[in-house]
Order: C-alpha cells, then sequence, then structure tokens
C-alpha cells in the first residue's frame, strides 16, 4: 500500500470500537447539545447534450434537477437507516444546491444540513449529496450510461467537542 504522504501526524482511534475492537454505536448521551453544520458537496460528468437536456428541462422524466433535490432531503433524513451505528438525528434544515458547469459538463452539487444536537451532520450531507448524483445518473441513464459520479466530500463542519473544520 503506498504511504499517504499529504495528511501528517498519528491517525486518532476510531470511536465507532471498543477495546476488544467490537463495533458499537458511539454513547453520545452525555453530550452537551450544540448547534451543528455539515457542507458536502459531489459532480457529476455527462455527455454535453445530457448537460444540455438537464439544463433544458427537456427531459421527458421530468425536471431533474428538482426531483435529485427531493431525493437528497429524503436521504438525508434516512442517514441512520442506511449507515450502521449513525444516530437518526432531526434535520430542521437540509439545503441543496446544483450548479451547471458547461465547461466541465458536470453538475456540481453542494449540500448543507444543520441540527441542534449532540452528534454531527456530516454523515447526513454526504448522503444526501451522494444520492442527489446518484438520482440525476439515474434519471439520465437512458441516454448517458458513462456519466461519472465524483468529488465527494466533507467541505466544512461546525459545532461539537471538536469545533470547525475545513477542507483545504
Amino acid at each position: 500500500m503506498a504511504a499517504c504522504s499529504d495528511r501528517a501526524g498519528a491517525a486518532p482511534a476510531l470511536t465507532h470500537f471498543d477495546a476488544a475492537g467490537q463495533a458499537h454505536m458511539v454513547d453520545v448521551g452525555t453530550k452537551p447539545e450544540t448547534a451543528r453544520v455539515a457542507v458536502a458537496s459531489g459532480s457529476i460528468r455527462m455527455l454535453p447534450a445530457t448537460l444540455t437536456l438537464i439544463a433544458n428541462g427537456g427531459h421527458k422524466k421530468g425536471a431533474v434537477l428538482g426531483i435529485a433535490r427531493i431525493a437528497a432531503i429524503m436521504a438525508a433524513n434516512q442517514t441512520a437507516d442506511l449507515i450502521p451505528l449513525c444516530h437518526p438525528i432531526p434535520l430542521p434544515r437540509v439545503a441543496v444546491d446544483f450548479a451547471l458547469d458547461p465547461a466541465a459538463c458536470a453538475v456540481h452539487c453542494t449540500v448543507s444540513a444543520d441540527t441542534m444536537g449532540r452528534t454531527g451532520v456530516e454523515m447526513e450531507a454526504l448522503t444526501a449529496v451522494n444520492i442527489a448524483l446518484l438520482t440525476i445518473y439515474d434519471m439520465c441513464k437512458a441516454v448517458d450510461r458513462g456519466m461519472s459520479i465524483t468529488d465527494m466530500r466533507l467541505l466544512e463542519k461546525h459545532g461539537g467537542k471538536s469545533g470547525s473544520w475545513q477542507a483545504a
């Protein structure tokens, strides 16, 4: 395995395993409730004609980005059902934004998720991005099976014991 030279320092302990190495749900019961925000993004690259179809709203299945936005919000709310050991949390706000990028023949998706709770919303934001992009793929696969979902990542998170973090 190649060395990961872009990240320095020793890795902290994984929190979803106990001292015996058994998987467990992290106990957040004694943590204080704080405002938490996470922002994630990703992209789907496609043929120019597919991007034009999405941009013009001419897809026979309907408004691709509108449906992908609803799918993203629904997915954020179902994250605990999809990711093992993930806590169910209330989501008073999930914002989904799309940007059409003709130069890259891509649709970029950014999701911001907020909560007031004892655990973060990173997984909810990341899940929402993934499902939004998969929905775009599903709706457009009949005209472009070569689409590529790329660059999914957490951009920033705020709140909780570890405070704020922002991607470089």
